[in-house]
């Protein structure tokens, strides 16, 4: 079994995004698909997950609506908006860019060539 990993706040902003480029899904579904998509790796929690969605609705990145589940339940619905997207393509940059910085260094303290 994996350890539960902490994501920073800025990550899941990034992964909540990423996810709702694929459509419109509630709060459940998102996190449920973070969850699928890193191989159970990434579990984000309720007391995360919502906290977030508010604050990407706060700065325009994602509009909400209500609607119903598969399971015919009342839910919040999430979508992308173009702001969103742009974010996202920033975030993304960024992303690689760290990710690129972390393995030079990792590599580097190992010995390792690139």
């Amino acid at each position: 079994p994996h350890a539960r990993t902490a994501l920073l706040q800025g990550t899941l902003d990034m992964l909540i995004l990423r996810t709702l480029q694929w459509g419109p899904q509630h709060g459940y579904g998102i996190g449920q698909t973070i969850r699928a998509q890193s191989a159970d790796v990434l579990q984000v929690e309720a007391g995360s997950l919502y906290p977030a969605l508010q604050r990407l609705a706060k700065r325009g990145w994602v509009t909400s609506k209500w609607g119903q589940t598969g399971a015919n339940q009342r839910a919040k619905f999430y979508r992308i908006t173009p702001k969103g997207k742009k974010q996202l393509l920033r975030e993304a940059s960024r992303w690689a860019e760290l990710a690129s910085a972390i393995g030079r260094v990792m590599n580097a303290a190992m010995g390792l060539k690139e």
